[in-house]
């Protein structure tokens, strides 16, 4: 039975700077989470970015960095030697970023742009997921010429690096949708890492972004420098799990965060490695919020956004990739890159890092496809989220939630709409039927101890 006690509408203020006193940040004490260095609680909502430095005037990089901070982007995922002509097609200043395709030999013009545009992100709050490197110039298998990089200069460049951006708000990214996958390959990256490690003194958290679909974690789980893990769930089906890449990551040991840095991307096609794969058939924000939530539901430490504009800089003139045809600038506000900032608010309102999967709860309901439920919980009962990817009924064990009083309601992740059920003082087994239904009635249930004095989820903390 459904019933509504009220409908309440999250006014959502904007979202503002992180203050300029935490630049750092770091693996929290649960080994699930990260956070700032004076232990506050650090939601990763990322963007890709990837061309950025390289496409991007600093007038047209500050607009869109503006864009993703008023929209609650935290992390900005951008390339120094970007894939895309990125050593050998001058930037948008007419600076190339090495000389003579030398790793040994930065051009110092080409760095002093990827360092105003560091600047600007951190006065705006924002971290720069940062990658050396794309990973097509340290692959060596399967190629007739060799890369650009060795395990020699691979090191000398990481040191470069990390000296650089020792004292800015970065977090490093390895990797660069490549998978090392002989000795060789593996001692470039291991290379890289000891000297971003040498030269910013451990400043920063280091990941790898796979190629996809992949997992960093079978490539260098047990790495030491290898501070939390990313999957690249990828763009080849609607409907493809990425809470499973989260889940295979949460039973490893170490324990450490994970997340998804690359998930299907708004307007791009879906299937795109496919021969064949159609142009009109494209991911939108419905695809976009369904993986974020699965992945965030089975223990993530945040999730990455991407638009298959938006990561390419694509606009009229340039060669498009993978079909992209919307300009970069029209695309900053599409649906999905909005809704994004409505997860991090959802997941903000609580305090998320107690967070847990927990499909122990769900005693009923889609198990699998589209539809399938996905449920968290706070490790001491005080609330649990619950997903409905397509608005399906599902059965909760309540007794999972601790308290004298339960409240229920339905939390909206397309508007940030909150509509309050019930408050109850039973915890039996209760099943629940979101307001509405089919592709893209997406709801989240948010069922807590009434007595704990937690705000509408959404709203922004005083």
């Amino acid at each position: 039975m459904r019933f509504f006690a009220m409908a309440a509408f999250v006014l959502l203020a904007p979202f503002t700077a992180c203050p300029q006193s935490a630049p750092r940040l770091r693996v929290s004490p649960n080994h699930r989470y990260l956070e700032y260095a004076d232990g506050r609680p650090f939601f990763w909502l990322g963007d890709t970015a990837w061309q950025l430095f390289h496409r991007l005037t600093q007038a047209e990089a500050d607009l869109y960095l503006e864009n993703r901070a008023r929209k609650g982007f935290t992390v900005i995922q951008a390339v120094a030697l970007a894939e895309l002509g990125g050593l050998d097609v001058p930037n948008a200043q007419g600076d190339l970023a090495l000389i003579n395709r030398d790793p040994r030999r930065p051009n110092e013009a080409y760095f002093r742009h990827v360092d105003a545009i560091v600047k600007k992100a951190e006065s705006l709050g924002l971290f720069i997921g940062m990658l050396p490197t794309w990973g097509s110039h340290w692959k060596s298998a399967g190629r007739k010429d060799p890369p650009i990089f060795n395990a020699g200069n691979a090191r000398e460049f990481g040191l470069y690096m990390g000296k650089r951006y020792r004292d800015r708000a970065i977090v490093w990214i390895l990797g660069g949708d490549q998978n090392a996958e002989t000795d060789q390959e593996r001692a470039v990256i291991e290379a890289m890492a000891m000297g971003l490690r040498e030269g910013d003194g451990g400043a920063h958290l280091i990941t790898y972004h796979p190629r996809g679909p992949g997992l960093s974690s079978v490539l260098f789980h047990k790495a030491p420098w290898l501070d939390f893990n990313m999957n690249q769930s990828s763009h080849g089906a609607r409907d493809h799990d990425t809470g499973l890449f989260i889940e295979h990551d949460w039973a490893l040991d170490p324990p450490k965060p994970a997340l998804d840095g690359e998930p299907r991307y708004e307007n791009i096609q879906v299937g795109f490695y496919f021969a064949g794969a159609p142009a009109y058939e494209r991911f939108d924000d419905d695809d976009v919020r369904q993986a974020a939530y699965w992945s965030l539901m089975a223990g993530a430490c945040g999730h990455t956004y991407g638009h298959g504009s938006i990561w390419q800089m694509y606009s009229p003139g340039r060669k498009p990739v993978l079909s992209a045809e919307i300009p970069w600038q029209e695309s900053l506000d599409h649906p999905g890159a909005f809704q994004m900032g409505l997860a991090r608010r959802l997941f903000e309102s609580r305090p998320f890092t107690k967070l847990r999967p927990a499909q122990s709860m769900i005693k009923d309901g889609p198990a699998f496809g589209g539809a399938k439920i996905r449920a968290a919980r706070a490790e001491d009962g005080s609330f649990a989220f619950v997903y409905s990817p397509r608005g399906e009924r599902f059965t909760v064990d309540k007794s999972h939630i601790k308290g004298r009083r339960t409240r229920e309601l339905w939390f909206d992740p397309r508007y940030g709409n909150v509509y309050l059920i019930h408050t109850a003082d039973t915890a039996g087994i209760q099943t629940y039927t979101p307001p509405t239904s089919g592709r893209g009635n997406d709801w989240i249930l948010v069922i807590e101890d009434a007595d704990a004095g937690f705000p509408l989820p959404g709203a922004k903390r005083p």
